[in-house]
């Protein structure tokens, strides 16, 4: 059983390493949306049908759109105090909300005289980067510095006019998505976007939004902040909290382990028993986040022939909301001695090692790991 449980962790550790690509049947794992399909699958931002299959070259709707960005967003529990109204968009419609927010949050342009919204129409290609690109706060640029930086495309001649800035800004945020093939140098405005097209675009502007999101979404898309462990080094930028290879903070154990009892490649599971955060107190790694890994190097402590060793390898941590994700960290578990205890032990050897769950222990992280201080959610 041990063995079984060693490698369905040893997997699990490999699967969130490298971004499952099996989501969906029908979105192999060459696929050239597969990492954003799955990505945004597992966070609830797309879904697929009820036969378990995600159709990646369909179109989406606009009202589906609009529901997608919102969510990508975050902001689906917001009010909107003052909604638009249309004719074709009533309050027991399913998309009004989001597309109000949609539309609070100056996703979509419109105009005052409007009447309708056209909920069911397909999204085109230039409605869905032109939301996406509304989203954030970036530099303006003049038609001719779109033209330029877009002259690579066979068909920027066909583009609307009302398209050609936002257009240039996604160009130069790499936003304007083109699916690889021989069709790749062209940007077909018109033609409606694919649901992988549609994952692509939401997968970068929650990256770009995540830095530098509009000023309504910036105010919306708050840092989290609480009491807890400073993490020395950590790094903001954004939204986005960089904890550094190196950074050391206190976990507990959710059951002993010993030197002379345990054994190496043994599971264990700790907790990290308080917030970790930044000097500014914006809240990195929430408390009871769950972590998962292996005994690395477990040796008895001998008499006159060496100390115990006790070196805990840690892979996974699944944080309050559900998410696995890889945290790889080590815990080398050592007694605090006086320097007669470290002379005692140097000569005549023989300690014996014990972590318990009351007793924090200190883990070192071995690689970087950025977190969302918006929602928790760690970026892989």
């Amino acid at each position: 059983m041990k063995n079984i449980m060693r490698i369905m962790l040893s997997t699990l550790a490999v699967m969130i390493a490298t971004g499952s690509a099996f989501a969906f049947p029908d979105v192999s794992a060459d696929h050239w949306a597969a990492k954003q399909i799955n990505e945004l699958s597992e966070r609830g931002i797309i879904v697929g049908y009820p036969s378990g299959v995600f159709m990646p070259d369909e179109n989406v709707t606009r009202a589906e759109f609009a529901s997608m960005a919102i969510k990508a967003l975050g902001q689906e529990d917001i009010s909107v105090v003052q909604p638009v109204k249309f004719t074709d968009v009533t309050p027991d419609y399913w998309g009004y909300g989001a597309i109000q927010k949609a539309l609070y949050f100056d996703l979509i342009k419109y105009n005052a005289s409007s009447k309708t919204f056209r909920p069911e129409d397909s999204v085109s290609r230039a409605e869905s980067i032109t939301m996406a690109v509304n989203a954030l706060t970036t530099q303006e640029i003049s038609d001719v510095k779109a033209l330029e930086v877009l002259k690579g495309y066979s068909d920027l001649g066909q583009i609307p006019t009302s398209f050609l800035i936002p257009a240039g800004k996604a160009e130069i945020l790499n936003m304007l998505v083109t699916i690889p093939s021989e069709n790749s140098n062209r940007i077909e405005a018109r033609r409606p976007a694919t649901r992988a097209e549609v994952a692509a675009i939401l997968y970068r502007m929650i990256e770009e939004a995540r830095l530098n999101p509009n000023a309504k979404l910036a105010q919306a898309m708050s840092k989290k902040k609480g009491e807890g462990f400073i993490i020395e080094g950590a790094t903001v930028q954004g939204s986005i909290g960089t904890i550094p290879a190196g950074a050391t903070f206190p976990v507990n154990l959710k059951q002993a382990a010993s030197s002379q009892k345990n054994s190496s490649g043994d599971l264990y599971e700790a907790i990290i028993p308080v917030n970790l955060v930044t000097k500014e107190n914006y809240i990195l790694l929430y408390k009871d986040s769950n972590l998962k890994g292996q005994l690395l190097d477990v040796r008895k402590g001998k008499w006159f022939v060496r100390n115990g060793v006790l070196v805990l390898d840690n892979s996974i941590i699944v944080t309050p909301n559900d998410q696995n994700a890889g945290l790889n960290g080590v815990v080398d578990v050592k007694k605090n001695r006086n320097w007669f205890m470290k002379f005692v032990r140097a000569v005549f050897k023989g300690e014996k090692l014990e972590a318990y769950p009351y007793l924090p222990v200190e883990m070192k992280l071995l690689k970087p790991i950025r977190i969302d201080l918006t929602n928790g959610w760690i970026i892989e």
